[in-house]
């Protein structure tokens, strides 16, 4: 089972990432998996998405919990049962899951040009810092739209746009980290957020 790298980011709150090498076959043969979850992955078009799926729940049995633990509120948001914190990415190849004490997010993104072409959709205030001619733009591209996606999963707020409310500090990919905000409704909250790369991907994590 290729448990592709643990993070204990404080005593309450882990990260795990899952490399999906397996075939649906072997993902979905050792799990149980209630009726919701089965038809959901039943109905997925893609193979990638029923692996990435599937993979998750691998991933929460690691952390010692099963698909019956989890469930989605309204906005689509996951919970775990227990009331620990919990959230939920995968791309292409990679997954991961984030569990703690406190709200979380999580995002995992693959590194591709062609987020540049759709940078001005949710990227503002990043612009004063960002270059378009250095060699890491697509690189600090990536981890800001992981920033504000793993914000939006936290929040899981309808209404919300990664432009407009939403402000990741300015970084420097050698740090790993780096500061945002969730500026809505004339209401701001403070999140640490934290970033790395593997393999031309980059997982970004918030946290309070």
């Amino acid at each position: 089972m290729p448990l592709y790298k643990t993070i204990s980011v404080n005593s309450q709150t882990t990260v795990k990432i899952w490399k999906i090498e397996e075939s649906y076959d072997d993902l979905i043969q050792p799990l149980v998996l209630k009726p919701q979850s089965l038809e959901r992955v039943l109905g997925m078009k893609s193979e990638l998405h029923q692996r990435g799926f599937l993979s998750v729940r691998h991933l929460l049995q690691e952390f010692g919990y099963t698909d019956q633990d989890l469930f989605y509120d309204e906005n689509g948001k996951p919970h775990l049962k227990d009331g620990k914190h919990i959230s939920i990415t995968h791309s292409f190849t990679f997954s991961g899951v984030i569990i703690s004490d406190s709200d979380v997010g999580i995002d995992i993104e693959k590194q591709r040009d062609k987020i540049g072409i759709i940078a001005h959709k949710f990227v503002d205030y990043e612009f004063n810092y960002l270059n378009k001619n250095s060699e890491d733009y697509i690189r600090k591209l990536t981890v800001i739209w992981g920033v504000k996606e793993s914000l939006y999963k936290l929040f899981a707020t309808p209404g919300m746009l990664f432009k407009d409310h939403f402000l990741v500090i300015p970084f420097m990919l050698k740090d790993k980290n780096t500061i945002a905000w969730i500026d809505y409704k004339g209401k701001k909250h403070r999140y640490n957020t934290a970033f790395l790369e593997f393999e031309g991907f980059t997982c970004t994590y918030v946290i309070p």
